[in-house]
């Protein structure tokens, strides 16, 4: 198999691996969150669940890209996109703990509470990324 062959085969396999972790990720965070996301999003256009939800799903993609860079097979990568996976439930869960009321918040719209969340997932995500650097 050529080099650009091989390079494929692994963009298509690393790639796909990605669009299912992110597909897990949504499904467990819409679980965990007290709020509905895509109601609120699609159906009210609450631009506060969109910013909350989309800063996790980012701060995901940050250490789910460290994942696929800094490793040598599928195996190591899916170990590490767990890691992420995790991390990223972690840090929504520190976030709630310390913001009383933060789903009730996204659901009426605050702007605040929605920023809360994206940047402690973006920040979270940074951090893992750098973490699985060797």
């Amino acid at each position: 198999m050529t080099e650009f062959a091989a390079g494929l085969v692994a963009f298509v396999v690393y790639f796909l691996g990605s669009l299912a972790y992110g597909v897990v990720f949504c499904a467990i965070y819409t679980r965990l969150t007290p709020h509905r996301e895509f109601e609120l999003i699609v159906d009210r256009h609450n631009a506060s669940a969109a910013v909350a939800f989309g800063g996790s799903l980012l701060g995901f993609a940050v250490a789910l890209a460290a994942a696929i860079h800094n490793t040598h097979s599928v195996v190591e990568f899916a170990v590490w996109g767990a890691v992420a996976l995790v991390t990223q439930l972690i840090a929504y869960g520190l976030a709630r703990l310390s913001h009383p009321g933060l789903s009730e918040a996204i659901e009426e719209n605050v702007l605040s509470a929605a920023l809360w969340v994206a940047f402690v997932s973006v920040s979270c995500g940074l951090v893992t990324a750098a973490c699985m650097s060797p």
